[in-house]
């Protein structure tokens, strides 16, 4: 498998401490299966839609606070230069790289706002084995108080160009790599709670939003806002049972034109 460049999101785990809680809600809602956990790996367990890898589920590491959350991996073609790469930005290391047997190198990273996010220098495991389809990985968004910081400090640890929606009712910024978009960027408004930190809400397919909400409200979700339709999708945003925020989207049911953007120096 070709790699992927730096900074194309390649996976995802939701750190819980509750991982069978996390296991039954997301079976229920994206009809995932699991992987038995892996003890060498700390609890380690695949999460798979028809047989293919599309996130994990995980307990926090020993000594760390309990609580859970979506971590988005992005691609790194070395681990130890985009940690590097992430100090010389601003940003804090919280793991070192360290090598993940045979499957690759992790480390787990901070920006300056607070946004927690991993890179991923891939072995033999590449990444998502299913996206952009129901039940796999759609995209992603730094959501944070600070879009300026956030648009200043990616772009200096990957190759990311950044374009500014042209719309006064949102601060939203796409990050492309060359002309292909990766990541998106939302300025957390002031209805957003002082106590949310910042964070990346990670959206996974789905092929009915509105079914699929009601899923997820029915097996103990909380609903933040949507369903609503955008030129992108339709699409819903919660936090699980266990705490952990993220989104649903279905892309068919676009509707729309895509709001223009400029490119930011």
């Amino acid at each position: 498998m070709t790699a992927r460049p730096d900074g194309t999101p390649v996976w995802a785990d939701a750190v819980s401490a509750d991982p069978e809680g996390a296991k039954a809600f997301y079976g229920e809602v994206l009809g995932w299966t699991f992987d038995e956990a892996a003890s060498e790996l700390g609890g380690y367990a695949r999460a798979l839609k028809d047989g293919r890898a599309v996130a994990a589920i995980v307990p926090p590491a020993p000594g760390q606070e309990s609580g859970t959350a979506w971590v988005l991996h992005l691609a790194a073609a070395d681990a130890a230069a985009a940690a590097e790469r992430v100090r010389a930005a601003g940003g804090t290391v919280l793991v070192e790289p360290v090598k993940v047997g045979e499957h690759g190198t992790t480390a787990i990273a901070r920006d300056p706002a607070g946004v927690v996010f991993g890179l991923w220098q891939a072995g033999t495991q590449q990444g998502f084995e299913l996206r952009d389809a129901p039940g796999g990985y759609g995209w992603a968004e730094v959501f944070t108080r600070d879009t300026a910081a956030a648009n200043a400090f990616f772009p200096r640890v990957f190759p990311y160009r950044v374009r500014k929606i042209v719309d006064d009712r949102v601060d939203y910024s796409v990050y492309s790599l060359g002309e292909v978009p990766a990541l998106g960027a939302m300025g957390m408004g002031p209805d957003v709670p002082a106590q949310v930190p910042p964070y990346i809400s990670v959206y996974f397919v789905v092929d009915d939003c509105d079914a699929a909400a009601g899923r997820a409200v029915q097996a103990g979700g909380q609903l933040v806002f949507g369903p609503m339709t955008t030129p992108f999708g339709r699409s819903a945003s919660f936090v699980d049972p266990q705490g952990a925020a993220f989104s649903l989207i279905d892309p068919s049911a676009a509707e729309g034109e895509p709001p223009a953007a400029v490119e930011v120096a």
